[in-house]
Parts: C-alpha cells; structure tokens; sequence
C-alpha cells in the first residue's frame, strides 16, 4: 500500500510538472520537505534536524578544506535507491524553487556535489546507496550505478573475469558518476583511451524527472553526458560500458630517481618517449622535492618488458630487480595504495585526502632541460606540493577532439596535476600561494589560447558562473568552460539548452543553456 501511495504522489508530481509554467513558485523549503517524505521513505531523506546529518554530510567529504563553519550546507541529503525516488527529488526540487547537487564519489577538487559558494537553498542527492555493478562476461560489458566507486566496479570485474578490465582512473574510491562525467584516464589510457570512450549507454533523469536511456536522450545530450561535466544536464544513474581485454599478467615498476641521480635529463627524455612507447607501455611521473617517482605499467611480462626498456628508454636504467608481475586487479591497490595493500582494499570507501588544493595543464611540445631544472627549484621551496604527469599518446590521442566533449587528444604529451596539502594546524595561505606562483611559472610550458584544463580536476580560480535573469551566462562560463573543453565548449551549451534550457541544473562551473534558433 505504501508504495503504491508513492508511486500515486508521483504521478501527481509529473502531472504538476507537465503544467509548470515559466514563472516559478514561491520557494518553500518546508513544501520541498513535505513533497519528499510523500514519495520518499523518511529513512532515506537527512534533514539538518537530524543528528545523521552531519555524518553523513561527512562520509564522502574527502577534502575538509570545503567543510568549515561558514559552508553553505544542503537544506537535506536524500539518499535514493531508486530511479523513482531521485525522479522524485526533481519534480519536488522545480515545484518549490528547490536545485539539486549530486554526489557519487565526493572527489570533486572544489565540493562542488555538496556545498554553494554563494547563499542558495539546495538538496543533495547523494547516489551511495545506488552503487550496484553487474557484469556480462560474455558481452564483455558492465551496467555500472553512478554510486559505485571505481574500486568497486574493479572488484566485481575482476570477479567475473581474470581478463577483463574497465579503463578508468587509478584512484579506487573516486565515483563512477563524477569520474565517466568528466572524462576519467587511468593506467589503461594509452591502450584503451579514456573511461568515456568505453560509454556504450547512459541513463539520465532530466530537469523534467523524465527517465531517459541513450534513444531517448538523443544524440546530442548523449555526447554531452560523457565528459560535459556533471550536474549540467542531469542526473545520470547508471551507465553501460565496454570492458577490455588484459593479459593474465601485467608488469608493474616504481623507480624514483633524484636530481643528483639525473633526474633532470631522465624527464627531458621521458616526455618525448612516454607518448610514443607501444600503447601496452604506460609510464607516469610524480615529481617531488628533489626526485621524480617514474610509475608504469606493461601489459606483459617482465621478460618482455626489459628488452623494450633497453631499446627505447634506457636512461631509466630499468632491471629485474624492478619488476612486479601481478594480475591487472592487483595492479589497482599497488599503483594507489602501496605494495603492501589487498585487492579488497579497494572496496574502502572512507578515504580521506587530507587538506589540499589542484589545478592542472597541459603540455605540448617538450619543456627544455633548463625548464625541468627550474621545476625543481620551485619544488624545493619548503611549502612545495607536487606535480603529477601521466603521458597520452596511443588510444586516448586517437580520438578527434570532437568525439566527446573531453577535448584533450591529439597533440598532448602530457597532462599535469599540481597538488599542495597541507595540516590542519595552519590556513594553507603559503601552499595556495605556491600553486598559483607555480602554475604561473609554467605558463611558458603549456598549452595556450586556451591554457587547457582537466575538468575532473576542477578549480575555481579558472572562473565561476554568474548568472544573469535566472540563467548562467554564457560569457562567464566561456571564461572557464573552453579550458576545460576548447571548441566542444559551445557545442555543450547547446546540448544544455535542449535538455536543460531554464537552467535548473547549475553550480559554479556548470554548462549554461544556449537554444538553437529555428
């Protein structure tokens, strides 16, 4: 009976919805809240009342920089485990004035899935009860929930299949819905290209609470949902993707080398090598202090390995010794979490990453020796963060820029990501200011007009929205939005206006509407 009910408050909703008029209703935080417990189990719904609120506010926040006294915090978290509930959430959302933030993961760089910047009254819908992933051997697909993380959809693989894997990103507690709606690269990048381009079909509850798969959505929405950012057309709830082939062995290695050890002249070399390896080679850096970590994974053994080190990058100076030979999903906790960790390691979901700040670029024509020997002047300085480049090249390169909203292909060596953290005890005014003094630095060394930017490392200090008569401006947003995607980005706005044109969808750096003229 009680659920019957519900699906009866529903129907009234969408039939509410379907007269809405242009002109929106009063807000009315306490009509929202009655407008959810009549479709939704109180269970799932946390208001600010509630002593879980906070908790559960917190389990997914992994960077306690975006959560301070002064945060502007969700009216209510509701915590769906179905389709209807979220349709739900927004048929009651538009009916009082009510705009939704949606969180699979929480490892949005700026929180933007669970706070404003600006005073505004919003829900959050947080998927982490929606987290289910099925696995088709034979079809050598996955039906992915949103709300799964990817250490969860690795699992399950893995589960199914000693051979098959899912390329996505190294980080096993990043959610699948954030991750695939920016882009994702991982491990696999170079062979299999990024996580978007194994997206086979999606579905979306739009700003009207309409349940639409890939046919239904239409061929444009569909290319948007798959790298446009999240919370600019929808809420995706799942996704259908394609998995890979991977060999029964894989060989992994982490050599550091400091600058007295030639570190300088190993990465002049390295940034012209690594894109231009075999796709089954990957070789990524992280550059701290003094030395550069080289990370890597060959789909292969290690006898196969070495020969192909000697010959093309023996300025590494790579021998048995180095060598782990794994299966792929081992390969997950030991890239992330360390030697030591288990695959069922990967399955925890309450990391946290500490206070930090990102941004990130991209590179493409090589930075000269003197560049490298300035890096690590700047990486010296006793408030220094890190820098993190994985190469492109191979399968992710092969794509036109246009074939999804991710713009990043052809002609990129590198992306980078710069990184500072810091403790709890000080404000982190020094390790913001050093980011911003080294991404200066950097400008000479990066892509220009536009200065390219990885949206799944998102930050605010590219641009915020404004928004103008009730819609964001397409002008702010060009400011930030064609770094992140370069000539895609009015194609996005475009995608925008068809599924999305009275902009209930938005945040700081979402996608504004632009509709087409007919």
């Amino acid at each position: 009976m009680a659920s019957s009910s519900r699906s009866l408050a529903l129907a009234l909703l969408f039939s509410f919805l379907s007269c809405y008029a242009s002109v929106p209703s009063l807000a009315s935080s306490d009509g929202f809240l009655q407008c959810l417990s009549a479709a939704i189990p109180n269970e799932l719904l946390y208001t600010q009342s509630s002593p879980s609120f906070t908790p559960v506010l917190l389990s997914a926040v992994r960077n306690p920089r975006l959560f301070t006294n002064t945060t502007v915090k969700p009216l209510v978290i509701v915590t769906p485990t179905s389709a209807p509930h979220v349709q739900s959430v927004v048929v009651c959302g538009r009916r009082h004035d009510v705009r939704i933030r949606v969180r699979s993961g929480g490892h949005d760089y700026e929180g933007l899935s669970y706070r404003s910047e600006r005073p505004e009254v919003f829900a959050v819908v947080d998927l982490n009860k929606m987290r289910s992933v099925t696995v088709n051997q034979a079809a050598g697909t996955a039906s992915i929930d949103s709300g799964a993380t990817l250490g969860e959809v690795y699992y399950a693989v893995s589960k199914a299949s000693k051979q098959l894997a899912f390329a996505a990103g190294l980080c096993p507690t990043i959610g699948v819905g954030g991750h695939l709606s920016g882009g994702g690269f991982g491990m696999l990048l170079r062979k299999y290209g990024a996580a978007i381009d194994s997206v086979l079909d999606a579905t979306l509850v739009d700003a009207e609470g309409r349940l639409l798969d890939k046919k239904a959505m239409g061929r444009d929405v569909f290319w948007a949902i798959r790298g446009g950012g999240g919370e600019s057309f929808g809420i995706v709830l799942s996704w259908k993707v394609k998995l890979v082939p991977v060999p029964p062995t894989v060989t992994m290695f982490k050599v550091a080398k400091t600058v007295n050890e030639g570190a300088v002249d190993i990465l002049t070399k390295w940034q012209v090598v690594a894109p231009a390896l075999p796709e089954d080679l990957f070789i990524r850096v992280v550059v701290q202090k003094d030395a550069a970590e080289f990370q890597s994974m060959y789909l292969g053994t290690c006898d196969a390995l070495l020969p192909l080190m000697g010959s093309r990058f023996p300025e590494l100076g790579l021998n048995r010794t180095h060598c782990n030979e794994m299966t792929w999903i081992q390969s997950v906790p030991y890239i992330y979490l360390g030697s030591t960790a288990s695959v069922e390691d990967i399955l925890n979901r309450t990391t946290s990453d500490g206070f930090s700040k990102a941004t990130s670029d991209y590179v493409l024509q090589p930075i000269p020796k003197d560049g490298w020997i300035k890096i690590f002047d700047f990486l010296a300085q006793p408030t220094a963060g890190i820098m993190i480049a994985d190469p492109y090249g191979g399968k992710i390169s092969g794509f036109p820029e246009s074939a999804t909203p991710f713009p990043h292909r052809g002609g990129v060596l590198f992306n980078i990501q710069y990184m500072n953290f810091w403790p709890a005890t000080t404000n982190g005014s020094a390790q913001t200011k050093w980011l911003k003094d080294f991404y200066a630095f950097m400008t000479p060394y990066v892509s220009s007009n536009p200065r390219q930017a990885y949206v799944n490392y998102r930050d605010l200090d590219l641009g915020q929205n404004v928004v103008v008569g009730n819609v964001t401006s397409y002008e702010a947003a060009k400011v930030w939005g064609e770094k992140y995607y370069k000539g895609n980005f009015k194609r996005l706005t475009f995608a925008k206006g068809k599924v999305d044109p009275n902009d209930y969808f938005r945040n700081e750096q979402s996608i504004p509407p632009l509709v087409a003229r007919k």
